[in-house]
């Protein structure tokens, strides 16, 4: 390779992972390219700051075809498919088109990389949302790679289609690629319709509203407080990407933190750091959350999942004995970094 530097391609660039990962990529001294989707308002904010030192190409892993020829021109070095329609409650709406892009997406990219250039590296974003969250298989130090698998969503059936096939190439044609099993990882660049963003955004509104002495203002609505999560930062877990594809063999890895909260957990704190400590009275669909007798947060049955995942740990020993790795991020400094965020980023009432 002498002093070419290397050719990173990233899927979903425009999303919290592909915009770190990015970050991380351009740092590392690498040519970053990404796949971004025609779209009619501006999307690229995430990249915004980096704009000029990226290639950006239009394409779409539903469209095989560009897929095929984009990397066939780029030619690149590793490739790290983070593309995918990711929202677990929309899955159940759109299902099929779920299942096209995290599901065959995957084979996409795959028959693309094996056909144009078999040396390059493939990363693939697998998820916590394979194994389901069921008592019955969950061990206690929290899931491994070797534990069993039970998707509870179209989202996480079309994800373990996207792990398997991924195995199945590289068994089959000797492929350098590589699964993680990422385990919930969040942060300031979280999408605003995912539940950690959703409660920092709101909460920093709440909060402005209140600072310049309103008592009227939107309600944080949301469904089970009880459901609990593995949570991690972001920016920890991308730097898990690119050593994956470092090592000498392709392998699978779970990428968690080993500690699960609520949400309500979640909740609690975040209005902590906004100077709110919340009282919550009711049960079940009438559970609200209250601070100076004004309610805060309430329940709304739409945003209830037709299965739910009840609780999601993980175990990262092998990622730590293997690639050296550990998240940075405590849950607590995880939700500062988004409330600190929102609140600054909040406009006057």
């Amino acid at each position: 390779m002498g002093n070419r530097k290397k050719i990173g391609l990233i899927t979903g660039i425009t999303g919290m992972d592909g915009s770190h990962l990015a970050d991380l990529l351009l740092e590392k001294g690498y040519e970053v390219h990404g796949i971004i989707r025609r779209c009619s308002t501006f999307n690229t904010d995430r990249i915004d700051h980096i704009f000029d030192k990226l290639q950006l190409h239009y394409g779409d892993l539903t469209d095989p075809l560009v897929i095929s020829n984009l990397i066939s021109e780029i030619q690149p070095d590793e490739v790290y498919n983070l593309a995918a329609q990711s929202h677990v409650k929309v899955s159940f709406e759109i299902p099929y088109y779920t299942a096209q892009v995290d599901g065959l997406g995957t084979l996409a990219i795959l028959e693309a990389v094996k056909n144009h250039c078999p040396k390059a590296r493939i990363y693939q974003a697998s998820t916590s949302e394979l194994y389901g969250g069921m008592d019955y298989n969950m061990p206690a130090t929290g899931y491994t790679e070797e534990s069993v698998m039970h998707p509870r969503s179209p989202y996480g059936c079309a994800k373990m289609y996207g792990l398997w096939i991924t195995k199945n190439y590289r068994e089959s044609y000797g492929m350098h690629i590589s699964n993680g099993i990422l385990f919930n990882h969040e942060g300031e660049r979280r999408g605003e319709t995912f539940v950690t963003r959703k409660v920092t955004k709101a909460l920093g509104v709440i909060k402005n509203y209140l600072d310049h002495g309103a008592t009227d203002f939107p309600t944080l609505k949301l469904g089970n407080l009880y459901s609990k999560r593995d949570w991690g930062y972001a920016k920890d877990f991308v730097y898990g990407m690119w050593l994956m594809l470092q090592q000498d063999k392709p392998d699978d890895y779970v990428l968690a933190t080993n500690e699960t909260h609520s949400i309500k957990d979640f909740v609690n704190l975040a209005a902590l750091e906004c100077g709110m400590e919340l009282k919550w009275q009711g049960s079940g669909k009438d559970e609200k959350a209250y601070f100076d007798g004004m309610v805060i947060v309430e329940i709304d049955e739409r945003y209830y999942r037709p299965a739910e995942v009840d609780v999601l740990l993980g175990d990262y020993t092998k990622a730590k004995e293997k690639l050296g790795w550990e998240p940075k991020t405590k849950f607590n400094e995880l939700v500062k970094i988004m409330i600190k965020h929102d609140i600054k980023n909040q406009q006057t009432p």
